[in-house]
């Protein structure tokens, strides 16, 4: 009961403030919490072009990597990422994303040749331990699975600081395509193994069951569903 207090202190409080400003919903605290790579490269700017189309609402963003207490922690919605097993929360699917290979042109120039999964073996790796199994690489190809085990000398866990030791040319990264996309354009990261399918993960929306959802979480919901598709993310 006592873990919930604060959560019921922020709840009146977004009511009061939405008594104040009128009754439509779209006023007053909006609480998002999402993993830190995915919030600094997509979630900051589309709740910039969220505010600006909802003027009356206060946002608060929260980045961490660390799955909040939405219960505890006032959290109206969190965003995630991969994949997740959430029987106690509604989860609404947004889109879908794979994990690609990268590694610099330096790094490619003095490395062993790489043509298949079975090559990044004797090569070093930049192993995020975000992942599920940080040291396990998945691909597919037609119905052919492929799992090799990695290994380097450096161990991060963000995808963001993996893309920047890959752009230092220190190892091959398996990242999420949406984290090395614009260094893929810029020519500073080179996509390998096209020919296989990485992991795939999901990304999605997550709140409390059990209660009514705000027009305000509706709202910011059916916004990120058209801005992802609009963003190409």
């Amino acid at each position: 009961m006592f873990a919930r207090v604060p959560a019921l202190l922020d709840e009146i409080e977004d009511l009061l403030e939405e008594v104040s400003q009128g009754s439509d919903g779209l006023s007053g605290p909006l609480r998002i919490t999402a993993p830190v790579t995915f919030g600094e490269i997509y979630v900051a700017g589309m709740l910039a072009r969220f505010g600006a189309k909802y003027p009356d609402l206060t946002i608060d963003l929260r980045l961490s990597d660390a799955y909040a207490d939405l219960a505890s922690d006032g959290i109206d919605l969190a965003l995630r990422i991969g994949h997740f097993d959430l029987s106690s929360m509604k989860v609404r699917r947004l889109t879908s994303f794979e994990s690609i290979l990268v590694a610099s042109p330096a790094f490619l120039a003095q490395s062993p040749e790489i043509t298949k999964p079975e090559d990044l073996s004797e090569v070093a790796c930049i192993v995020d331990t975000n992942r599920r199994f940080p040291r396990r690489w998945n691909f597919a190809r037609a119905s052919k699975e492929q799992v090799v085990q990695v290994k380097g000398r450096f161990q991060v866990n963000s995808a963001h600081a993996a893309a920047e030791l890959a752009r230092q040319g220190l190892g091959v990264a398996y990242i999420p395509s949406f984290a090395v996309s614009d260094a893929i354009e810029y020519g500073a990261l080179v996509p390998l193994l096209l020919e296989w399918t990485g992991e795939k993960g999901d990304v999605a929306a997550v709140y409390l069951e059990g209660r009514a959802l705000p027009r305000k979480v509706r709202t910011l919901i059916d916004f990120i569903v058209a801005d992802l598709r609009e963003h190409s993310v």
